[in-house]
């Protein structure tokens, strides 16, 4: 008897809480959950089988692409979650610009059984950093938030501290292809050297477009130590 009492007395807080604080969908806007069903369905999930096992680009077979055999992308293996359009991209613009990071780790949690198919494959977690300013106007770094999500599904370490961008840089999207590659070079150090050498590491980041920022983040740690990196984007680029 107590404990349906304390049941029902914890369905009626969640109400109230929920007339009071509203949760409003990531993707569409709508009340009543983080991400909607509708939402969810209608987001296209990256199939590994299908896509290039670097860049994850479609392709219809597991095979290295024509862009991945001619440009080194540094780490060794690639897995992404979803493509980056329509509701996702807004679910995703929610979690990185609104501070719905509630949303972000929803989305993580969808690709659980994805991010535990290559779990074996990885010893350590290192998201990639943002600068301290940065950090202080959005308030919190995505891709830790991700990183985090990831290691409570493996029980893997999240090395947050590792890798850092001591060098302020304009955004990647406001730039062109060739503008984003000379952005982004030499951005990163390491730092405790020590905690990667020799490990496997899987270096997460929220998005992957020309696969540049991947690319320097990844020569970074490997100039450091480690023995290899899987890199792991919440989304890509169709």
């Amino acid at each position: 008897m107590g404990s349906g009492l304390t049941n029902t007395a914890h369905r009626i807080l969640n109400t109230f809480l929920e007339i009071i604080y509203p949760i409003y969908c990531g993707g569409c806007g709508s009340c009543g959950e983080i991400i909607c069903e509708s939402c969810i369905s209608s987001f296209l999930f990256i199939d590994d089988d299908m896509v290039c096992p670097l860049c994850g680009k479609y392709i219809g077979k597991k095979i290295v692409c024509g862009e991945c055999i001619e440009e080194k992308r540094g780490f060794q293996e690639g897995h992404y979650g979803f493509y980056f359009e329509n509701r996702l991209r807004d679910a995703i613009h929610a979690f990185k610009f609104n501070g719905r990071i509630d949303v972000g780790r929803k989305l993580v949690r969808l690709l659980k059984n994805h991010i535990l198919s290559f779990s074996e494959n990885f010893d350590c977690i290192i998201p990639v950093p943002v600068t301290n300013k940065r950090l202080k106007q959005r308030g919190f770094n995505q891709t830790y938030i991700i990183g985090e999500e990831i290691s409570a599904i493996t029980k893997k370490a999240l090395y947050y501290d590792v890798l850092f961008k001591p060098k302020e840089t304009k955004d990647q999207y406001e730039l062109s292809r060739e503008q984003r590659k000379k952005n982004i070079k030499g951005v990163f150090a390491v730092k405790d050297n020590d905690r990667i050498k020799h490990k496997k590491v899987l270096l997460v980041d929220d998005l992957f477009t020309t696969g540049f920022t991947a690319k320097e983040a990844s020569q970074t740690l490997i100039k450091a130590g480690a023995e290899s990196i899987v890199f792991f984007a919440l989304a890509r680029t169709p």
